[in-house]
């Protein structure tokens, strides 16, 4: 187990090394920079002031010891300066991080319950009239961009009800009550369109458990129906669904940048989009790693838990 534990670490550490190479010169391949953007925004044209700006943001110096710069700023625990606001890219980052992982979390927990629930719900009674109207639910949910479902949210509610939600982002310490109202109609947005692919795995995976030998053996020794499917059957069709979680959750950690901007919420996606479109190195590249490193975490935390889930799958050093 420790042998696989650190050979998947290291593939981990190898893998984030590739992605932070691939996120410093896809950047870098962007026409313009910075410099560029502040003096094409003031409207006047001074080398000599672009020459020295450039100087000293470090942008004058070759691609490689930029980049070289970056990993050691990086191993030492420090996030470089923001070109944009010129204070440290952490202070950027920090507040924002919160956000996007709050609208993560609750997003995940309503597709997980919603997904899992209907799921069983429709393998339990295949082919019924049950069956066929949460099949159409979820190719609906799949079929609409979560995006799409949070602006058609907020005009119901602005037509029908006559409410418009705060679109002015409020801290849990000011208001809570303001701030879950915020947060639980673009995590209900996100959420359904996730529900709707843990739903189908969940009818797939199930069905397939429900048509093996043991079930069977367990309804003929007279086995109520309900504890079968949620003692017996539940647990072993786990390992495709909780892959399928992991990955949406990895998903929205990073693919929430048009829901944030739709209402309003200052997460670590929306401002990723600002600082690509500023040329803002530090922030972008840090933020694109952060996201990296949070897709490789729970990649890596998947791995570990089938064996939680499964005792027959025992992680075994591969020979070299």
């Amino acid at each position: 187990m420790l042998g696989y534990i650190f050979q998947r670490l290291l593939t981990a550490l190898v893998t984030l090394f590739g992605m932070s190479l691939l996120i410093f010169v896809l950047l870098r391949l962007v026409p313009g920079d910075i410099v560029d953007i502040i003096f094409s925004s003031a409207g006047f044209v001074n080398p000599a002031a672009k020459t020295e700006l450039a100087r000293e943001l470090g942008l004058d110096r070759p691609v490689a010891l930029q980049y070289l710069a970056w990993l050691e700023q990086i191993a030492e625990g420090n996030l470089g300066k923001s070109y944009r606001y010129d204070v440290p890219a952490w202070q950027i980052v920090k507040p924002r991080i919160p956000v996007t992982v709050e609208l993560a979390l609750m997003s995940i927990l309503i597709a997980v319950v919603l997904g899992v629930f209907t799921g069983v719900l429709s393998a339990a009674r295949r082919d019924s009239a049950l069956d066929y109207v949460l099949s159409l639910l979820s190719l609906a949910g799949l079929s609409m961009p979560s995006f799409w479902l949070g602006m058609m949210i907020i005009l119901v509610l602005v037509t029908w009800v006559g409410w418009i939600p705060m679109l002015v982002y409020v801290s849990p310490r000011e208001d809570l009550r303001a701030h879950l109202l915020q947060f639980i109609l673009p995590a209900l947005a996100v959420g359904y369109r996730g529900s709707a692919l843990i739903m189908r795995i969940t009818r797939s995976s199930m069905l397939e458990v429900l048509g093996q030998d043991y079930i069977r053996t367990a309804r003929a020794k007279g086995q109520s129906e309900w504890p079968i499917i949620f003692r017996h059957a539940l647990g072993n069709a786990m390992l495709p669904i909780v892959t399928v979680i992991g990955f949406e959750f990895a998903f929205m950690i990073g693919g929430l940048v048009v829901t944030e901007t739709v209402f309003n919420l200052p997460g670590v996606a929306r401002y990723l989009v600002e600082a690509i479109l500023w040329r803002d190195y530090p922030v972008a590249q840090n933020l694109v790693m952060l996201i990296a490193v949070a897709v490789v975490v729970v990649n890596l935390s998947i791995d570990l838990l089938y064996g939680w889930l499964d005792p027959r799958i025992r992680y075994e050093e591969t020979p070299a």
